[in-house]
């Protein structure tokens, strides 16, 4: 079956996250800072989004717009197996997707309507910066949270490692004062290790660089936990 209605975009995500390394594999795991979420051309006014204040947390539908050409596989590497062993698309939140669609619940902070931008304060989203948002709908928690619900190979949240900052890093926080919150969203951003799964429980002696914000973040492993090594200005 082929649908004649074509999708388009309601909105696009404004968020930290500058590139796919580093983002978190779901919502709900980084909280410290803050996303916007700005409607777009026919939809950019407030009737649209009447009433959506009483509620807390919002579903997103969203495209993979950097994915699309790649394509997709009829199975794939969970991180969660380690890479190694394979499952179905269907089975995981694979990226990759036929359809190029995923969901992600945040939270709502507040509406915000700006010279004429209508905004979506969220956070706890694991967006990749100019994702393009297809839907907004109302979290509801008698029906959409589940007790008892089977998780398969992601019943329990991911295991945190420790996160440190080098002297020199410290310093270099400094410099960004009017971000207070920049230290712990570096912290829960690493905490989650963002690297390929087959390099876990290895020798890595490798320098890694996450771009969050208009920043590079370099850190590396030490055993077994993280060192943040340096923060600067992005090399655009």
């Amino acid at each position: 079956m082929h649908f004649t209605n074509q999708i388009e975009a309601v909105a696009y995500c404004q968020t930290p996250y500058k590139q796919k390394f580093g983002i978190p594999r779901q919502p709900g795991l980084v909280n410290s800072v803050r996303g916007y979420i700005k409607l777009n051309g026919a939809y950019n006014q407030l009737d649209t989004v009447r009433g959506l204040e009483q509620f807390s947390h919002l579903w997103l539908l969203f495209c993979f717009h950097e994915n699309l050409k790649q394509g997709w596989k009829p199975t794939v590497r969970p991180p969660r197996l380690g890479g190694n062993e394979k499952l179905g698309v269907f089975a995981t939140r694979s990226t990759f997707r036929p359809n190029g669609i995923g969901q992600s619940v945040v939270k709502l902070h507040q509406i915000q309507h700006n010279s004429g931008q209508v905004s979506l304060e969220i956070s706890g989203m694991d967006l990749l910066d100019g994702t393009p948002i297809i839907d907004i709908k109302p979290y509801i928690p008698f029906s959409d949270a589940i007790e008892n619900a089977i998780g398969g190979i992601a019943q329990e949240a991911p295991l945190l490692i420790d996160v440190t900052f080098s002297k020199e890093a410290k310093k270099q926080l400094l410099k960004y004062h009017d971000r207070p919150h920049l230290e712990a969203f570096i912290t829960e951003v690493l905490a989650q290790d963002p690297r390929p799964a087959y390099k876990k429980g290895k020798m890595d002696l490798k320098q890694y660089q996450i771009a969050l914000y208009d920043l590079d973040i370099l850190w590396q492993m030490q055993e077994g936990a993280i060192l943040v090594c340096h923060i600067g200005p992005a090399n655009l």
